[in-house]
């Protein structure tokens, strides 16, 4: 039998970030504490900032009942001369029975203990006191706090519990605080508990009470409202997804406003304006015809029929954030920007100050600019320079989040050449998973040259990424190397650039930072890994040739007809495991005899005799040779009696090994 089981924990007000973190993990916890003690079933789970809530429609009222089969030592040890030894006198013991009691059973390597008992499911209210104390102990949210007298922690202090089965209170405690049928109204409602009866009283007297407890109805209110607000004022509102979701997390009942600040501040880059409203306020921008506009979208999680103090309260706390920013970014124009007060600022323990990067990096620059003939070193040079220059700036000081930002304004405002300030602005590009990328060959010298000084830098003295620990960022670095080189069509050669400039790295370790990097790669590119490994095995090192061998070789190893490919191959693989393919070889035609090897070794000339635009025209061209490979197979005895014909033979099937393995080793990919 079944009855609908709500669970209410109360806790004063969550702060959104490290929930929002944890969210996704929320559901899978309570999952596996119902699936440990045999009540798994459907439910939702239901979040305000003062209430964690799981619902289930329909939850046993007890464990199901179960059989349990226990296995002890071998027979031969646990009997001797027919009498119980203490292992046998133990696992009775184990199982609660007689050794008399005891089975025997067979499991292939002779005969064990054994005993099987059936075991009564117990009442499932017995034991949700113990589930919700240890779903609430799993919940990881960083930081917590102690209360009171408890020396106990939670992110935030527990104040209501609320345990319902059916209409039946659960007995149960959770930090001191007994299960009722009891919970809490929106604050401006009311601060009186309100009882109910049953799961839906509950949820029908929440509404009543001024709380929206589905997080996908406040989201639908929230840009529901938004939309009204642009219609009204003929304005467009940028939706930040993150932004959104924490506004969600933090309200119970939601009502965008719009507010303004005076039209003087409009004069900071819009980026500041942004950040002040966004980080601070968790204000989201208006614009109007594509320009940020004076205006800000506060949610509000007050229940009020007038909302012009809570406007006018907002506006009052950002005028002077935007204040503080306008008096910060006058004096950073005023002072210039300026890399000298780098010296003083460390990177990292063992590898100098931010000034001694930058030079490292106008080192790298400068080799990529000769490999990818660009000719304005001597700008390359400047923007590596000034890169980092805002990091002493008092904006970026004050809005870290900021930093590339600020100086690439402050570039553009002292003059500097368009290509300087812009690369400033891209060095730190790709950022994130659909992140922009570099636009132009010069920043991505920029944005390489800061991201392979990280790599080769770290990995240096020893600050390597381990598990799921990248403090540096040193595997998004690798991922934005990787799709930079993609996208500008850059032949960038991680491998080669150690072997030049590595001697500036002491206690670099060029394989450990190569295996790493090989081992991104596996993480990036959405192929059959053993077609990476493949094209890897070619020796292959510039990355955007290895991304131009796997788009022209996925698509073969994917299509239907590659089974069929792969039965020839692997025929070749099985040939060419004693031939030494590292060596020149060399086919002799006045050695050919059979019809069928004078084809293939015409055929084959024939391929590598043409020039190829693309790898996928090399490719289509090298498996046409499988007809003619499926002959040769067929009829050709390769092991011929004579050493000479033999050799030949093998060497007429290494070279095509060979010519595939210029782009991909072939004999590396299993479907």
């Amino acid at each position: 039998m079944n009855k609908p089981l709500l669970i209410e924990i109360g806790v004063e007000e969550l702060p959104a970030i490290p929930f929002l973190k944890e969210l996704p993990n929320i559901e899978k916890k309570w999952e596996k504490i119902l699936e440990e003690n045999r009540l798994l079933c459907e439910f939702d789970f239901f979040y305000t900032p003062r209430r964690l809530v799981l619902w289930h429609r329909e939850f046993q009222l007890k464990q199901e009942d179960s059989i349990q089969e226990m296995y002890g030592a071998p027979v031969k040890i646990a009997f001797k001369e027919g009498k119980p030894t203490n292992a046998a006198i133990g696992f009775a013991k184990k199982c609660g029975v007689s050794v008399e009691e005891l089975d025997k059973k067979d499991q292939g390597k002779g005969e064990v203990l054994y005993y099987k008992k059936e075991v009564t499911g117990t009442a499932s209210k017995e034991l949700l006191n113990d589930m919700i104390n240890e779903f609430v102990n799993s919940l990881n949210f960083g930081k917590s706090m102690r209360w009171a007298d408890r020396s106990d922690s939670f992110i935030r202090p527990i104040r209501s519990l609320a345990v319902l089965l059916g209409e039946e209170v659960v007995e149960a405690e959770l930090f001191g605080v007994k299960s009722s049928n009891h919970s809490f109204s929106h604050r401006m409602v009311s601060y009186t508990p309100f009882s109910f009866d049953f799961a839906g009283d509950y949820f029908c007297k929440l509404d009543k009470n001024g709380v929206i407890l589905y997080p996908d109805e406040r989201r639908k209110l929230i840009l529901e409202q938004m939309k009204q607000i642009e219609a009204k004022n003929g304005v467009k509102i940028e939706i930040d997804k993150e932004l959104l979701e924490e506004v969600v997390a933090i309200t119970e009942y939601p009502t965008a406003l719009i507010g303004s600040f005076d039209k003087e501040f409009l004069e900071l880059p819009e980026e500041v304006i942004v950040s002040s409203m966004k980080e601070h306020q968790r204000y989201f921008a208006v614009y109007k015809d594509e320009q940020l506009t004076n205006n800000f979208i506060v949610v509000s999680n007050s229940k009020t029929e007038d909302f012009s103090q809570i406007i006018a309260g907002n506006e009052k706390v950002l005028r002077p954030r935007l204040a503080d920013a306008m008096f910060f970014y006058k004096n950073d124009i005023k002072n210039g920007l300026s890399n000298e007060g780098l010296k003083k600022l460390v990177f990292v323990e063992g590898l100098g100050s931010m000034y001694d990067k930058c030079e490292r990096e106008a080192i790298i620059a400068d080799y990529l600019a000769d490999l990818f003939n660009v000719k304005e070193k001597d700008l390359i040079k400047k923007a590596v320079m000034l890169s980092k220059a805002d990091l002493m700036s008092e904006m970026v000081y004050e809005f870290t989040d900021l930093q590339g930002i600020m100086g690439y304004y402050y570039a553009k405002i002292a003059q500097e050449d368009k290509l300087v300030y812009t690369a400033i602005k891209e060095q730190y590009l790709p950022d994130g998973e659909d992140s922009e990328l570099p636009s132009n060959t010069f920043s991505s010298i920029i944005a390489l040259s800061y991201k392979i000084d990280n790599l080769m830098g770290l990995f240096s003295v020893g600050k390597i990424p381990t598990g799921s620990k990248d403090p540096f960022g040193l595997r998004r670095a690798a991922a934005g190397i990787v799709k930079i080189a993609i996208e500008h069509k850059l032949p960038v050669n991680l491998s080669a650039i150690i072997d030049i400039l590595g001697s500036s790295y002491k206690g670099l370790d060029k394989k450990q930072l190569i295996d790493f990097f090989n081992e991104r790669l596996f993480k990036i590119f959405d192929v059959n890994p053993s077609v990476l490994k493949a094209v890897l095995g070619s020796k292959e090192e510039n990355i955007y040739e290895i991304s131009q061998k796997l788009c022209a070789l996925n698509p073969i190893v994917l299509s239907d007809n590659f089974k069929e490919y792969s039965t020839t191959f692997k025929r070749v693989a099985n040939i060419i495991k004693d031939i030494d393919v590292e060596t020149q070889l060399n086919i002799d035609e006045t050695l050919l005899e059979d019809k069928e090897e004078k084809e293939l070794v015409v055929k084959f000339n024939e391929v590598i005799s043409k020039n190829y635009v693309t790898y996928e025209e090399e490719l289509d061209a090298l498996f046409g040779l499988k007809p003619q490979l499926d002959n040769f197979f067929d009829n050709v005895f390769v092991n011929h009696e004579n050493e000479k014909i033999k050799t030949n033979r093998k060497n007429i099937i290494g070279k095509v090994y060979q010519a595939f393995r210029k782009i991909a080793d072939i004999k590396e990919i299993t479907i």
